[in-house]
């Protein structure tokens, strides 16, 4: 996994995977944005609710703890063995929006992510331990957290949303 030495480089592998990401959405129809392919394990709706829904509960894990609230993760109703419910969850949430909507929510969320990350300092981002709702037993640093819902999952799902496409649209 690829690291990082300041929040401005994060941010901008943030930006330029989300960029390319979000990009090729621009081409999907509405009337085909759920679409099942046997090529490709999620539809387009899927994908962006799939983001949306861990940038969401990524930041309210922070916005959580900075309340002094007990957070719980993923989520107080799903445990770590329970992501493919949590995922369903997610669809249910999100698929039902326009995906321009949807678009415009990601957008929002990937601002937000980005303030939030050039805020914190090279100690809460960068060393393990240093937010309560990340001291799980990876012990990762933030940075991690934030790589792996954004950056990891916006450099994998291009291929596929690029591979929907091409059987789909062409």
């Amino acid at each position: 996994m690829k690291s990082y030495s300041s929040n401005e480089e994060l941010i901008k592998a943030i930006n330029q995977s989300y960029s390319k990401f979000i990009l090729e959405f621009t081409e999907v129809p509405e009337a085909l944005k759920n679409k099942r392919i046997d090529a490709v394990d999620k539809t387009p709706s899927e994908m962006l609710a799939y983001q949306i829904g861990w940038l969401t509960l990524l930041l309210s894990w922070d916005a959580q703890e900075r309340a002094g609230l007990d957070v719980q993760t993923p989520t107080p109703k799903y445990k770590w063995n329970e992501l493919g419910q949590l995922y369903q969850d997610f669809y249910q949430q999100y698929t039902g929006l326009m995906i321009k909507e949807q678009m415009s929510k990601l957008d929002e969320l990937v601002s937000q992510l980005s303030k939030w990350v050039n805020k914190l300092d090279d100690r809460e981002l960068f060393e393990a331990g240093q937010k309560k709702w990340a001291t799980t037993k990876a012990m990762w640093p933030v940075w991690k957290w934030v790589h792996i819902n954004s950056v990891a999952p916006f450099t994998n799902f291009r291929p596929k949303i690029r591979k929907w496409k091409k059987v789909v649209l062409r």
